[in-house]
């Protein structure tokens, strides 16, 4: 029951959330607002759905969150001082990341309900279209990227496709995990089902969701209802569940590198992985890294 789709055009990035899990860092600077190396963590984020084509970016804020929109505005006085001392290069780089017109919006959250409730936020401003969903603190190093892979299937398969990874038999209670239908060992893989952070030892399968996905508008209907899950907040995984019951979903196994960074070891490796591939910083990031084993 494969559906027709239009062409995926927004994506929404839930950045609401509080990053309890790297506090005191994120005290006052929005996690999403960390730096990886000399970029914030949201920086990668943009840049990857902007490669997979996406041409409106949905933010989902909170209080205290002011500082993501102020991200991507202009700073006048620091880029007539940049191009007053000459500094083309970072002058260049700091305008290549500001929005086009009608580019980004920004909604707000107005309490920490769940992934599921700040997804369901975006609904007016997604409409009647699919859209991606893309968690804010998790970069992939992927080529192309992680979102991009999903497009390419989603432009073949339409419904719905999920992003997932492989994890450890004994972290599967630690994520939302695939349901597969049939043979689980390709890429592209039929789902039944999912189920969020399952109890030890009772995990269909070892595909944990990995923060990128394909929906279709469809799922804001089922939101709008939908009861609280784990955790007691509103999962997205829970509402995705019932939509399977309607429609095709495809996961998708992409190739790349997760770096959780709402993790302060996730932050960690992906500021040493992320600086020792780059072509000016590797060497002496490998040197560094060196001298402090």
């Amino acid at each position: 029951m494969t559906q027709t789709s239009p062409r995926l055009r927004k994506a929404v990035l839930p950045v609401a959330g509080l990053g309890t899990r790297v506090l005191p860092g994120t005290k006052t600077t929005p996690k999403e607002l960390l730096n990886v190396v000399d970029r914030p963590i949201l920086s990668y984020i943009v840049e990857e759905a902007r490669a997979a084509g996406i041409e409106h970016i949905v933010f989902v804020t909170g209080r205290f969150k002011q500082a993501i929109e102020d991200y991507f505005d202009h700073q006048v006085e620091l880029e007539a001082q940049l191009e007053a001392k000459g500094k083309t290069e970072i002058l260049d780089q700091l305008l290549a990341e500001l929005p086009k017109p009608g580019e980004m919006s920004f909604v707000r959250q107005m309490a920490p309900k769940g992934l599921g409730h700040a997804v369901w936020c975006a609904r007016d401003v997604v409409g009647d279209e699919p859209f991606a969903v893309i968690l804010p603190d998790v970069i992939v190093d992927a080529e192309p990227g992680a979102l991009k892979q999903l497009v390419a299937v989603f432009n073949e398969t339409g419904g719905n496709v999920i992003g997932v990874e492989r994890v450890a038999e004994s972290e599967t209670h630690k994520y939302g995990i695939v349901d597969p239908e049939g043979d689980s060992s390709g890429r592209r893989i039929a789902m039944k089902g999912m189920v969020e952070k399952p109890a030890q030892g009772t995990a269909p399968s070892n595909l944990s969701i990995s923060g990128r996905y394909i929906l279709q508008p469809r799922l804001f209907d089922l939101l709008a209802d939908q009861g609280k899950g784990a955790g007691g907040e509103i999962q997205l995984t829970d509402a995705m569940a019932r939509l399977m019951t309607e429609q095709d979903f495809t996961a998708v196994e992409y190739e790349g590198v997760t770096h959780d960074c709402g993790d302060k070891i996730g932050l960690l490796r992906a500021n040493v992985a992320l600086a020792l591939k780059r072509p000016d910083l590797g060497e002496a990031a490998r040197k560094a890294v060196s001298d402090l084993l």
